[in-house]
């Protein structure tokens, strides 16, 4: 699973017209720790069909205040420029797996 690094490379998710996830974590977040093993394995999972990454709140707080994260793990599904759906909080692996698929869906 890749870590966002910059705003150029958030810009060319954008502009590549693929579905793409976005986790907004933190390594000292306890839930956002919980919640990797997790979203790593669907990155596994869905590689090729979906893009999931990593994005750390301390290193690249012009991407979370962009997306006005103010809770961490925050979790964005995106396609093109559109947020298509968002959950924040701790959540389970069948409901990530839901949004996944709704996120698929609409990128079809």
């Amino acid at each position: 699973m890749r870590a966002i690094q910059s705003s150029a490379q958030f810009n060319e998710l954008v502009n590549s017209g693929k579905p793409f996830v976005l986790d907004f974590y933190a390594d000292w977040c306890g839930p956002c720790q919980t919640l990797l093993p997790t979203v790593e394995k669907l990155a596994e999972e869905y590689d090729g069909d979906v893009e999931i990454l990593k994005v750390n709140v301390d290193e690249q707080r012009e991407l979370a205040s962009v997306f006005e994260v103010r809770s961490i793990p925050s979790i964005f599904f995106i396609k093109g420029n559109t947020v298509t759906d968002k959950l924040k909080g701790l959540t389970t692996e069948s409901n990530l797996r839901t949004k996944i698929e709704s996120l698929k869906a609409f990128a079809a």
